[in-house]
C-alpha cells in the first residue's frame, strides 16, 4: 500500500481518528523488504481503484422513499476498496467527480443547513474513513455556486465574488482539475494536476521483495458544459478549456517533473463524434494524448469494461475485452458507489525509473451486486460498519427536514407509465412551472405580457436504473420528499421565447424517445429506445393537443398539433417554461435552446417552485393536478406486439390513469432490473 504521507495531517485529525487508526494498521501490513531503491531491475502492480459520479449516496438509502435500498451506496463500495487493498500491495484510490450533489442530504448541507467552514461534508467525511489519494471535479461541483465550492474544497478559489483566502475542512485530499480556468487570474481555478510522492513494493529480478519510490502524476478533467448548465453561477467567473487541449498542456509538466505514471481524471465519457474543445464525453481523444498511462472516466453513469453481449461502448479504438480505450487502461464505474473501476497497471523498474507495461495491464469492474440468492433476489456486498456512525447526525437530520408536510394528494403520482401517455407525475411540475413564470412576467417582463405561458417537464425517473427507479408518490399525505420526488435535480427555471414550429421541432426531438414501429412485423418490438426518459419533455395541458405516430422516423411524428383547439400556428410566439439545462444545452432539439431564447433565468430551483405550488395549492386531486393528457400515440393496428418494460405490479397504476391500451405480458420482464413486460395496443 502506498505511504498516504500526504495525508497526514488529514487522517490525524480528531475528527477522523478512527480512520487513521485504520490507515496506520494498513501501513504497518505494507513493511517487509527493503526500503532502499535498488539498482536491480523489478516489477510490480499498482492498482487504480475509482469510484465516480456517487452523488452524494453516502448510505444505500433513498431519501425520496425512505428506505434502504442496498443495490447503491458507497458505504457498500467501501468495503470492495478494503477487499482491493488487501488483494494488492499497491494501491491508489481515486474518485472522479460528480461527488458532493444528488441526494437530500446534499441539499441539506447545501441550501437547508449549510454546513460550517469547519466541518466537512458528509460524502467527503465518508470517504475520509477510506483515504482516498486524489480526486477532480465533475460538471454537479458547480451546483451550488463557486463560493460553497470553495468553502468544501478548503479555499484557495481565487475567483470573483469568493474568498479565496478561507481556510474551511476542505475534501481531505487534492482536487485536480487542469480545463477550469478563473477569469480574474487566468489561471487554473484548482491546482492542475499533483504528483503524489510515494513508495510501492516490488519484486526484485532476483525474486525479493524491494520497497521503490515513485511518482504518480494524476491530472483531472471536467465537462465544458458546466458553463451553459451553471451559467448563472460562473458566467465572466470562470472559462473552460477542452480537455484534449489541457492534457496537451500539462501531461508533459507531469512527465517533467518528474511523474513516472500519469492518471488521467476524466469526468466524461466516450462520444464517436468530431471533437471539439467543448466536447461533453471526449474520452477517446483524450486517451490518444502522449504520457497517459491510465484513465478513470465518468459522467454518463455507464459501464467500462463491459462484459455485456451488446456494450454499452463498442466505438472504434474500445476493447471491452481487454479494457482499453486506444490501448490505454480505462474504467468507468457506473454511478451511485454500485461499482468499483480497477485498473491494475503492470509496472517495471529499470534500475532508474518505471515504466507502465499496458499490454500486460488489466481493467475490470467490481459490481456491489455479487449475485442472486435461491429465490433469484438480488444479493449484494455487506456495508462498511466505519461509514454510517461518521455521518449518522446529519443523515437523520436531513430525513427530518424531508419529511416536513406540505400538502395532500388523493392520487397515486408515477412515472411508471409516462411514456405511455400518465401525466400523473408530470402535470403538477409544468403547472408550477407555468404559474411561476407567468407570475414574474405580468410583474416584470411587460413586453410579454400578452404571450401565452406553457411549460414542458419530462419523467425524470423512467426505470434507467430498474425497477425502483420511478418517480412514486403514494396517496395521502405530500411531504418535502414526495416534491423533491417529482423533481429530481437542482435544475434552475428557465424561460425561453419560441414560435409555433420551434414547438413542433422541441415535440419532434423529444418522441426520439421512441424506436419506429413497423405495423407489418409479426415479432415484438421494443417502444422505448436509448434515448433519455429525462429528455422526454412533454406538455400537459388542454390548451395543446398532439400525436406521437411512431411507425414514421425520427422528425416526422408528431401529428395534428393544436393550440386551443386550432392547428397551432408556426409563427405565434409562445413562451415556455423549462429549466436551466434544456434551456442552454438543447440545441440537439431546437437552435434556441443555445440560450439565445432564453428571456429570464431565474435565480430558483424547479424543485423548490414545486414545493412552493404545493404547499399554496395543498390538496392535489387527480381531476385538477393528474389528468390534463396533451397528447396521445396515433392509432396504428400492428402485426406483431409492441412492448415496453416498466415496474413491476404496477398495471394497476395504468389503469387508475384510465390507459385501458396497457397490459401485462410478463411479470418477470427478464433483465434482471425487477421490472415487468409490458404491452401497449396501438390501435386504441
Amino acid at each position: 500500500m502506498f505511504d498516504r504521507t500526504l495525508h497526514h495531517d488529514f487522517l490525524v485529525s480528531h475528527r477522523l481518528r478512527l480512520a487513521a487508526l485504520a490507515s496506520s494498521v494498513a501501513l504497518a501490513a505494507c513493511g517487509g523488504g527493503s526500503d532502499d531503491a535498488t539498482s536491480q531491475s523489478a516489477t510490480a502492480t499498482l492498482a487504480v481503484l475509482e469510484t465516480t459520479d456517487l452523488h452524494f449516496n453516502v448510505r444505500s438509502y433513498d431519501y425520496f422513499k425512505l428506505a434502504e435500498d442496498k443495490s447503491y451506496g458507497f458505504e457498500r463500495t467501501a468495503t470492495l476498496v478494503r477487499a482491493a487493498r488487501k488483494e494488492f500491495a499497491n494501491t491508489l484510490l481515486v474518485d472522479n467527480g460528480d461527488t458532493i450533489q444528488g441526494t437530500a442530504l446534499a441539499d441539506y448541507e447545501a441550501t437547508v443547513n449549510p454546513i460550517a467552514c469547519t466541518q466537512q461534508l458528509s460524502m467527503y467525511k465518508a470517504m475520509g474513513a477510506l483515504g482516498f489519494d486524489a480526486g477532480t471535479l465533475g460538471n454537479h461541483e458547480f451546483n451550488y455556486g463557486l463560493p460553497f465550492l470553495n468553502q468544501v474544497l478548503g479555499g484557495g478559489l481565487d475567483v470573483d465574488g469568493v474568498d479565496a483566502t478561507k481556510k474551511c475542512a476542505g475534501a481531505g485530499y487534492p482536487a485536480v482539475l487542469a480545463n477550469v480556468y478563473s477569469s480574474k487570474t487566468r489561471k487554473p481555478l484548482v491546482q492542475p494536476y499533483t504528483i503524489l510522492e510515494r513508495k510501492i513494493i516490488a519484486t526484485s529480478s532476483d525474486g525479493k521483495s524491494v520497497t521503490l519510490p515513485i511518482k504518480v502524476g494524476v491530472i483531472g478533467f471536467t465537462t465544458p458544459g458546466i458553463m451553459n448548465w451553471d451559467k448563472r453561477y460562473l458566467e465572466g467567473k470562470v472559462y473552460t478549456e477542452g480537455a484534449v487541449e489541457s492534457a496537451t498542456k500539462y501531461v508533459p509538466e507531469l512527465r517533467a517533473k518528474g511523474a513516472d505514471v500519469v492518471v488521467a481524471l476524466l469526468h466524461g465519457g466516450l462520444d464517436s463524434g468530431a471533437y471539439s474543445p467543448t466536447m461533453e464525453n471526449p474520452g477517446l481523444y483524450v486517451s490518444k494524448v502522449p504520457g497517459i498511462d491510465a484513465m478513470v472516466m465518468g459522467h454518463q453513469h455507464s459501464v467500462f469494461p463491459d462484459t455485456a453481449a451488446t456494450p454499452a461502448f463498442s466505438q472504434p479504438g474500445v476493447d471491452n475485452k481487454a479494457g482499453t480505450i486506444n490501448g490505454v487502461p480505462a474504467v468507468m464505474a457506473s454511478s451511485w458507489g454500485k461499482a468499483l473501476g480497477v485498473i491494475q497497471l503492470s509496472l517495471q523498474w529499470d534500475g532508474k525509473a518505471w515504466a507502465v507495461n499496458k499490454g500486460a495491464s488489466k481493467s475490470e469492474l467490481r459490481n456491489i451486486q455479487t449475485g442472486k440468492d435461491a429465490a433469484g433476489k438480488a444479493v449484494y456486498v455487506d456495508a462498511d460498519p466505519a461509514v454510517a456512525p461518521l455521518i449518522e447526525s446529519q443523515h437523520q437530520a436531513a430525513i427530518q427536514y424531508v419529511k416536513t408536510p406540505i400538502g395532500n394528494t388523493d392520487f397515486r403520482m408515477s412515472t411508471l407509465f409516462a411514456d405511455v401517455g400518465d401525466p400523473g407525475a408530470i402535470q403538477i411540475v409544468n403547472q408550477a412551472q407555468r404559474d411561476y413564470v407567468a407570475a414574474y412576467i405580468q410583474a416584470n417582463l411587460p413586453q410579454h405580457k400578452d404571450l401565452p405561458v406553457l411549460s414542458v417537464s419530462a419523467p425524470f425517473k423512467s426505470g434507467f436504473q430498474g425497477g425502483a427507479d420511478y418517480t412514486d408518490v403514494a396517496a395521502g399525505p405530500l411531504a418535502i420528499y414526495n416534491a423533491a420526488d417529482l423533481y429530481l435535480y437542482p435544475n434552475t427555471v428557465y424561460a425561453v421565447k419560441v414560435n409555433g414550429a420551434d414547438i413542433k421541432g422541441w415535440l419532434e426531438a423529444a418522441a426520439k424517445r421512441f424506436n419506429q414501429i413497423d405495423p407489418a412485423k409479426t415479432g415484438e418490438q421494443q417502444l422505448i429506445s436509448t434515448f433519455p426518459g429525462y429528455n422526454f419533455d412533454m406538455f400537459t395541458t388542454a390548451d395543446v393537443q398532439y400525436e406521437i405516430d411512431v411507425t414514421q422516423p425520427v422528425g416526422s411524428r408528431i401529428k395534428n398539433l393544436t393550440y386551443l383547439g386550432k392547428p397551432i400556428d408556426a409563427a405565434k410566439v409562445f413562451v415556455i417554461a423549462t429549466n436551466n439545462y434544456r434551456a442552454t444545452s438543447g440545441k440537439s432539439f431546437i437552435d434556441k435552446l443555445d440560450g439565445s431564447g432564453t428571456i429570464w433565468a431565474s435565480p430558483d430551483a424547479n424543485r423548490d417552485v414545486v414545493i412552493d405550488y404545493v404547499r399554496r395549492n395543498a390538496n392535489v386531486t387527480r381531476a385538477a393536478n393528474g389528468a390534463a393528457k396533451s397528447w396521445r400515440f396515433t392509432q396504428v393496428k400492428t402485426a406483431g406486439d409492441v412492448v415496453f418494460s416498466s415496474g413491476a405490479n404496477a398495471l394497476s397504476v395504468a389503469q387508475a390513469a384510465g390507459l385501458t391500451n396497457v397490459s401485462l405480458l410478463a411479470a418477470d420482464d427478464g433483465s434482471g432490473k425487477g421490472t415487468s413486460k409490458y404491452k401497449l395496443d396501438l390501435s386504441k
